[in-house]
């Protein structure tokens, strides 16, 4: 999601709903060969008239594409900054209120305090269950759990 606001600031307000719209092409491809088509097929479409967007698209390409080896359930919340940012929001908008309001013991006590309760209504991540196999060094192409020589789908 920051590299779109990134990329979106180097461009003319006329022609970001297009690029924006072969941005999100990339990331929501099936598999990682057809996200390097939608990538390239992006480069090459508006590179002549904006190179400096699509240079900044350019330098962090394997970084942006490397949900492709986790799991598919994993996908949505490796593709947004949404949990991380969700989190701190409560905790942001107080200390902000309280700024300058106790001691930095006080301050942390109180974010403590608001993420414990925040959590309560936090949703668990999907596919969680595979969160062993991938610290594990289990190996996923394109979302699918590869065992041996046979390929599995992850449940």
């Amino acid at each position: 999601m920051h590299k779109i606001a990134n990329v979106m600031e180097k461009l003319p307000k006329a022609m970001q709903p297009k690029v924006k719209e072969a941005l999100h092409n990339i990331w929501q491809a099936e598999t990682r060969e057809k996200a390097y088509k939608a990538f390239d097929n992006c480069i090459e479409r508006f590179s002549p008239k904006y190179p400096k967007a699509m240079e900044c698209l350019a330098k962090d390409k394997d970084s942006m594409l490397a949900f492709y080896d986790y799991p598919a359930e994993n996908w949505q919340h490796i593709r947004t900054t949404n949990p991380v940012e969700s989190v701190f929001a409560t905790v942001r908008l107080r200390t902000a209120k309280t700024k300058n309001c106790g001691s930095r013991m006080t301050t942390l006590t109180m974010a403590f305090k608001l993420m414990e309760v925040a959590q309560k209504k936090w949703f668990r991540l999907r596919g969680y269950k595979l969160l062993a196999d991938v610290m594990q060094g289990v190996k996923f192409v394109n979302g699918v759990k590869q065992n041996g020589d046979r390929k599995q789908v992850a449940a």
